[in-house]
């Protein structure tokens, strides 16, 4: 399933609405840092292993394309 993903750095948050979900990192945007953390916290919420989340688009961005295979 793909979501929408909007992050907010700073905060420590998992809100999910239908197919958008909004993310709180604390990790710092620096060497993937904050989107290690993004799929650790995604994986943690859905219970599923790190490796059934990816990123599809929006690297660099706040706003993330996100697979969660199941």
């Amino acid at each position: 399933m793909r979501y929408e993903v909007t992050v907010e750095f700073h905060r420590d948050f998992v809100r999910v609405n239908g197919n958008k979900i909004a993310i709180g990192i604390t990790s710092r945007p620096e060497k993937g840092k904050a989107n290690l953390e993004l799929i650790k916290k995604l994986a943690k919420h859905f219970s599923v292993p790190s490796s059934k989340v990816r990123i599809v688009s929006g690297f660099k961005s706040k706003r993330k394309i996100i697979e969660i295979m199941e």
